[in-house]
């Protein structure tokens, strides 16, 4: 992965589609004055570039000097910026909406209050009618302005039914931002600690999401209140690896839109991210019907032109139907197939590097590490794990531990027996640090350590032993972190019958399916 360039103008340029780019050089040229060339010629420049790099910028345009760079720049950006705003998109109602504002004001600025009002009453009603709450807010504090400054209509009832409105959207915008604020917070928990650990972490987690949420659910109504209400329902129960409610509240969120389809166009990112949560919860159940059933609804969403004709709808498209893709081979136990996926998800990765966050890829490397440990080759494994380990980041400490983990046991399988002494040290310290040590990885310390001084037949018996006390921790919820990250039973069970931990889960797909 390549280092993120943290210049503005570049990568607000990257992310430009070949129209854009075309509709800026009309805009800009329009006037043809010398800077305005020359930020054409800055663009030109910074769009051949594939990494931003000053200095070979300057050498390779000798006339833009170094004093003059920052300002061209900043002069750029906004003419960017300016040039976008241009194009009509009547399909984003945040534009319509602020467009209509733009027209009100500018008839009221001439005099024209009526006219002014009509456009308000016009953009009130399209709000209300798309659940844009804060548009409202904003017709409904210029209308009041307009009414108490001058005599425009009968004024009977209608300071009463101004105040009325203003007050009731203000409520719901309260609490919209209550819910979300409270959504926030829970998503930001799991991102930095993964699922709670012990119980004293799931009651902290429970408490703070029941002060949140408080007497909150019987006010909800509107659709962004019932959305965020189902986000914080959802955060809460992933966090306390309750799935079963986990999927019952993504599949809410996921029904609000059915229910009001354009919202899906509106806030087509919230759908994505729905959708997501919808099909890792059938992958938590281990519902492999509904995993392929969503995948493939969701697939034709990916394809379709509200995803197309937008650069985050398809990134965020990418990231989500491939992580659910590889789900669905680690359910199938079809690791080796699941592998075709990498060289597209690594091209991916590379073309979208400027936008992706942290957290994404580092899920990416977790699982194709995964793929690799399934399918027996050891090396990609620990390949993909190093990526992991020496990126110091402060994300998800759980899967910086369990990579730790699978790094140890893929070394433990290449038989590299001179560094594993080091390395179980060091991975039991850190997971000790971060308090993520579990009955289940104690174990696994204990066994890879005393295999050091078993014979080929003198470990067998201890395998059968270790996983006969693995099995007596599956049903305990504080344990089953260790096999959600790492399927350490079939491990152990493919390690008993010689045979790849694929084909251990392979027939265990199969079994399931002829039940």
């Amino acid at each position: 992965m390549p280092n993120r360039s943290t210049d503005a103008v570049f990568q607000l340029i990257k992310s430009l589609e070949k129209s854009e780019k075309r509709n800026f050089k009309l805009y800009v040229t329009r006037n043809s004055s010398s800077e305005e060339l020359k930020i054409v010629q800055l663009f030109d420049a910074l769009d051949k570039m594939d990494d931003y790099d000053e200095t070979v910028l300057l050498k390779k345009n000798p006339e833009i000097k170094k004093q003059q760079l920052s300002n061209l720049k900043a002069h750029l950006y906004r003419q960017i910026l300016s040039s976008l705003r241009l194009i009509n998109d009547e399909s984003n109602i945040d534009i319509v909406l602020h467009e209509q504002m733009d027209h009100a004001r500018i008839l009221y600025n001439k005099g024209l209050y009526l006219q002014s009002l009509k456009v308000l009453d016009k953009m009130k009603e399209q709000a209300k009618a798309k659940n844009q709450f804060t548009y409202l807010q904003q017709a409904l504090f210029f209308e009041k302005n307009i009414e108490a400054l001058y005599i425009t209509r009968s004024m009977q009832d209608r300071a009463e039914q101004l105040s009325h409105e203003a007050t009731e959207v203000n409520e719901r915008l309260t609490l919209v931002s209550q819910l979300s604020n409270l959504s926030l917070q829970l998503y930001s928990w799991y991102i930095k600690n993964g699922h709670a650990r012990n119980e004293k972490e799931e009651t902290e987690v429970q408490q703070y999401f029941k002060e949140g949420l408080g007497d909150k659910v019987s006010a909800v109504k509107t659709f962004y209140e019932k959305l965020y209400l189902y986000q914080c329902y959802c955060w809460a129960a992933f966090i306390r690896q309750d799935f079963l409610q986990y999927y019952r509240y993504t599949q809410k969120w996921v029904n609000l839109f059915e229910e009001e389809p354009y919202m899906i166009e509106i806030e087509t990112g919230h759908y994505i991210k729905g959708m997501h949560n919808l099909m890792g919860s059938h992958f938590d159940l281990g519902n492999y019907e509904k995993l392929k059933e969503t995948l493939h609804h969701f697939k034709l969403f990916c394809d379709s032109k509200i995803v197309e004709q937008n650069i985050n709808n398809k990134i965020q498209c990418f990231v989500y139907y491939n992580i659910s893709l590889l789900n669905k081979h680690f359910l199938e136990g079809s690791f080796t197939k699941g592998l075709q996926l990498v060289p597209e998800i690594e091209e991916k990765l590379n073309e979208y590097w400027l936008y992706l966050d942290r957290h994404r890829i580092l899920v990416f490397y977790y699982k194709i590490a995964c793929m690799y440990f399934g399918s027996g080759d050891y090396e990609h494994t620990i390949d993909y794990l190093n990526k992991i380990i020496n990126w110091k980041v402060d994300l998800r400490t759980d899967l910086q531990c369990y990579s730790r983990l699978l790094h140890l046991i893929a070394h433990y399988e290449l038989g590299n027996y001179e560094i594993l002494d080091h390395l179980i040290k060091s991975v039991f310290r850190f997971m000790a640090k971060m308090q993520n040590l579990s009955v289940v990885e104690e174990e696994i310390f204990k066994f890879i350590r005393n295999s050091f001084h078993l014979s080929v037949t003198g470990i067998k018996p201890e395998l059968e032993k270790l996983l006969v006390k693995l099995k007596q921790h599956q049903s305990d919820r504080f344990e089953t972190r260790a096999f959600m990250y790492l399927d350490i039973i079939s491990w152990i069970e493919s390690k008993l019958e010689n045979t790849p931990v694929q084909d251990v889960l392979k027939k265990k797909f199969a079994s399931k399916r002829n039940v």
